[in-house]
């Protein structure tokens, strides 16, 4: 039955207009949702140990893989030693994969060609793994990880591996815990592992820094060519691609193709040994797929016989520790309240025009020798 509800506030005398009609609900019937209410509660999930994850990872389960990068990559204290743990277990089965790092301007169809070469790649029977990194806001630091939906084609494929990750403000366009993750990759027999940055700009040079082969995507009529010079992204390249070479866009990027090939003929190679070279792939149509990867096995077979390929690898890990060391040096004066109180101080001095910007840095600097080494010192 319909009843009528009146507010308090009503004027007196008031009219119709001031009511509200509300329609009772729907009866319950006494047996609704007896089924779920029988069901018994589930079961949370098992608190693997470090042996657990090695275990699982070395089997080639894509959930414990999950599972442990998520431990890699979280923030928590109480994650940090479990996943440097995980690490050292699996890190004697790691190191087999070609790394693959793939960049290029925003709409140069990363994902699309990452797509179509890790199906070609899974066809011809390769383990494929994908680290998808998605730009973070730098307002709600939230990312839509949308990598992953996109590529409907490769997430079917059973030796298919994609893990979206937010790169949380990180330069290079890579997440800070990249390495430790490709580590993992490798453990769990993925024989490529292909690295998509957000996209370049003036600084995302860091993903060089730790992948066998740099892989440029470029495309034709976005003013890339003087402006792939200008960001030196291509002076880093082992390959530039010229994508979406299909339709009637095919001439345009053969012509693109060509005029890369003349730029890096005066460009210093990235490789020492290896020439590098512009290619043209369409990824609807798969044509220059083929040929890509035949590129990298040569890439992989010439710079192995001549040593430049271990000497990279052990290169990448010195710089692996000295960012460890630059990461931790930072969160000790992130975190240290004293020096925020004192470095926040001298800021108010310098925009009030009490002291300049060069002794300003010199007094933080002094702060944070008194109160982090100093202290440690003398402990």
């Amino acid at each position: 039955m319909r009843k009528n509800f009146r507010p308090d506030w009503q004027p007196e005398n008031a009219g119709a207009e001031f009511a509200c009609s509300v329609m009772p609900g729907v009866p319950l019937a006494s047996d609704c949702n007896a089924e779920a209410r029988a069901a018994p509660p589930a079961k949370a999930k098992a608190v693997l140990t470090a042996d657990d994850y090695a275990r699982g990872i070395l089997a080639g389960d894509r959930v414990i893989l999950s599972r442990a990068i998520t431990v890699i990559e979280s923030n928590a204290p109480k994650h940090f030693e479990l996943g440097q743990e995980i690490i050292q277990k699996i890190l004697p089965h790691s190191g087999k994969a070609m790394r693959i790092g793939i960049t290029g301007v925003p709409g140069a169809g990363k994902s699309t060609f990452i797509e179509a070469f890790g199906t070609y790649l899974c066809g011809e029977g390769c383990k494929v793994a994908v680290l998808a990194v998605d730009p973070s806001s730098s307002l709600s630091k939230g990312s839509i990880l949308g990598d992953k939906t996109r590529m409907e084609n490769l997430a079917r494929e059973k030796n298919a591996f994609i893990r979206p990750s937010p790169s949380g403000g990180s330069l290079g366009g890579v997440t800070r815990k990249s390495r430790e993750t490709m580590l993992l990759c490798e453990a769990a027999g993925y024989d490529a592992v292909l690295v998509e940055t957000v996209g370049v700009g003036q600084s995302e040079t860091m993903v060089r820094s730790m992948v066998d082969y740099f892989l440029v995507v470029v495309i034709t009529g976005a003013g890339d060519d003087l402006q792939g010079i200008k960001k030196g992204i291509i002076e880093l390249a082992d390959s530039i691609l010229v994508n979406k070479a299909d339709g009637d866009n095919k001439m345009k990027a053969m012509m693109a193709r060509a005029d890369y090939d003349q730029i890096l003929h005066y460009l210093r190679p990235a490789t020492e040994g290896w020439k590098t070279r512009a290619y043209t792939c369409s990824s609807i149509t798969g044509e220059g797929i083929p040929e890509m990867w035949s590129v990298i096995k040569d890439f992989r077979e010439n710079v192995t016989a001549s040593g430049i390929f271990s000497k990279r690898r052990k290169e990448q890990t010195i710089e692996w520790v000295r960012a460890m060391t630059a990461e931790y040096l930072q969160n000790r004066i992130s975190q240290n309240a004293e020096l925020t109180k004192c470095r926040e101080d001298i800021e108010r001095k310098v925009i009030a025009g009490a002291i300049t910007p060069t002794v300003a840095a010199k007094a933080v600097i002094g702060s944070m020798e008194r109160l982090l080494f100093t202290a440690t010192d003398e402990t």
